[in-house]
């Protein structure tokens, strides 16, 4: 339980600015696939087959476009802005498939800061290791609330 340790939280808002960047490289591998497939119970046999794939106008296996959205909220949950942070908007393109073993190179640029409604606009850019473009899109990010400090008072009602 967390209740009065220390949490390191992310960036607060007033801390965040246009133009901001993030670059994360991800190696899609076995490993990593099987474990998203066996946690989803997802059988596709677009993403594990490669008899069906190589009949398919993909040629051979790719992978989810979810777990690809997972990589991206996992990026804004770790660093931009990071810990405590909540996405409430999402808005993502696959242009293109993205194949077992790519290396994934992707761009994150804060383009919005809205104090008013305190949130952040990113927009989120991927590319494959042949420079092209796997993945487009906005998210709409909360950044984490600084918490007030609890006291005795805060605890009465337990």
């Amino acid at each position: 339980m967390l209740l009065g340790k220390k949490r390191k939280l992310g960036r607060k808002i007033e801390e965040m600015s246009i133009g901001e960047k993030l670059t994360l490289t991800e190696k899609i591998e076995d490993n990593d696939l099987l474990l998203y497939l066996g946690l989803t119970n997802d059988a596709n046999p677009l993403y594990i087959q490669h008899d069906y794939a190589s009949q398919t106008p993909f040629k051979k296996p790719i992978v989810p476009s979810i777990m690809l959205t997972g990589i991206i909220t996992s990026a804004v949950s770790k660093y931009l802005p990071g810990p405590g942070s909540h996405i409430l908007e999402q808005k993502i393109d696959f242009p293109k498939p993205v194949y077992h073993y790519a290396t994934i190179q992707f761009l994150f640029e804060v383009i919005e800061v809205d104090t008013a409604t305190h949130t952040v606009t990113i927009r989120v850019t991927a590319v494959n290791e042949d420079d092209e473009e796997v993945i487009t899109g906005t998210i709409k990010v909360c950044p984490p609330h600084r918490l007030e400090k609890m006291n005795s008072h805060a605890l009465e009602n337990f």
